[in-house]
């Protein structure tokens, strides 16, 4: 049992307050390149993507992020900025229809894309609001055009069929493979995903975009020259590879402890988190895109509904609820009949519970008479009232009988 003294002791520590150690500023170690150079990076549509901005003067508090769309001028170069300043992108082309402020945050210099899109490849500038330009990227955001179980290396092939039909082409198209992921799920039978990214080699690439080396960059980026034609018209994607796995849940931890009861109830922690429970209403006939909570890119994440867990490769079948490549669980769109409770899992482990309810959403030019499910409630409604007017009716008759038969006995 805890005396006073202790809990008083634990309460000064829990709420005692430690600066921060003096860092060192990331900026005075990497310098601004003296010419101004893209770097290539590829990502898979539907991830989040940070591009981080690794250098700028010291006089420099605030930075403006620039945006070029893909295969426009110069001219069409747009400021970007955050909540305060300027819109980012069309907003009627935005995926799973969020809005724009759900997809796009600057922080710590950093630009932050949440869900990016195939219209979002381009270049992006960190520079300041004078036009000074101090890092650049070429941004390639790829849609995954093959999804199937985990086969032999495409790559290797490809390469093989550029070889025999050329000694030396003029570009080679290859396909890189990220390292598997680790099992989705613990307990049960669970998935692992791989994403495999296209890239050109070539010696004929532009010299101001600079990939893994002066050769290669992604299939996408605006190194690659006008005159490879054909690679420009088949725009070639990524693809994501899947394949079944079984793995152990570890050993569960012991009961917290009342030391551990009292750090979590003030905020001082360290232990996983229970399971997050949130509700969450949508209207039908719209599409809904549910992420899990505190995931990054390169996590492992499933999705159950109910004890039913759902399966990439099984939600192949079904293009109305799926998995992305972001791993967001899309409903394309949202029906009644999908109102039920989603769990997810992160790291092979269960995370979040969502109660989700789908919900009907009359238009202005719609009603309630043109619902297609309003002649069915219309029949039970009536089945209902129609039952219960004869059980009052025979109540009556019960009622009458009874007293009759009374009346008769007294006389």
């Amino acid at each position: 049992m805890f005396t006073p003294f202790i809990l008083i002791l634990l309460f000064t520590k829990a709420w005692s307050f430690e600066p921060p150690e003096e860092k060192a500023d990331v900026f005075a170690k990497k310098a601004c390149p003296a010419f101004l150079t893209f770097f290539n990076a590829a990502y898979l549509a539907g991830a989040t993507v940070e591009l981080p901005c690794y250098c700028k003067p010291h006089q420099v508090h605030s930075v403006v992020w620039f945006f070029r769309k893909l295969g426009s001028g110069s001219e069409e170069t747009r400021a970007l900025a955050d909540h305060h300043g300027n819109q980012l992108l069309d907003s009627s082309r935005i995926p799973h229809g969020g809005d724009l402020r759900s997809r796009f945050f600057i922080r710590l210099f950093s630009l932050l894309l949440f869900r990016a899109s195939v219209d979002d490849s381009g270049v992006y500038i960190c520079g300041s609001e004078h036009g000074d330009y101090f890092y650049a990227y070429d941004l390639d955001i790829q849609e995954v055009q093959k999804l199937g179980p985990a086969r032999e290396s495409a790559s290797i092939s490809r390469k093989r069929r550029q070889r025999q039909r050329s000694g030396e082409p003029l570009y080679r198209v290859f396909t890189t493979f990220r390292p598997w992921s680790r099992c989705d799920r613990c307990g049960l039978p669970g998935e692992q995903v791989r994403a495999g990214l296209c890239y050109v080699h070539s010696r004929f690439l532009h010299v101001r975009y600079q990939g893994t080396n002066r050769t290669v960059v992604s299939c996408g980026s605006e190194a690659v020259p006008e005159a490879f034609s054909r690679l420009k018209r088949s725009r070639p994607g990524a693809s994501l590879e899947i394949r079944s796995c079984h793995v152990t849940c570890p050993n569960e931890a012991p009961p917290p402890s009342v030391v551990d009861n009292i750090m979590v109830f003030v905020g001082h922690s360290s232990k996983e988190t229970q399971v997050q429970v949130s509700y969450l209403n949508h209207p039908a006939d719209q599409i809904l895109t549910l992420g899990c909570p505190d995931a990054r890119p390169g996590m492992a994440v499933a999705w159950d509904r109910g004890p039913k867990p759902i399966y990439r490769l099984h939600s192949q079948a079904s293009p109305r609820l799926y998995i992305d490549a972001g791993h967001h669980l899309v409903f394309k769109p949202a029906t009644l009949q999908d109102s039920d409770v989603y769990y997810c899992w992160l790291q092979g482990r269960r995370v979040a519970e969502i109660h989700l309810l789908v919900y009907t959403s009359f238009g202005k030019n719609s009603s309630i008479w043109s619902h297609p499910e309003f002649s069915t409630a219309m029949q039970l409604v009536l089945k209902c009232y129609a039952t219960m007017t004869a059980v009052f009716c025979l109540l009556l008759l019960i009622r009458a009988g009874v007293r009759l038969r009374r009346d008769a006995h007294t006389d």
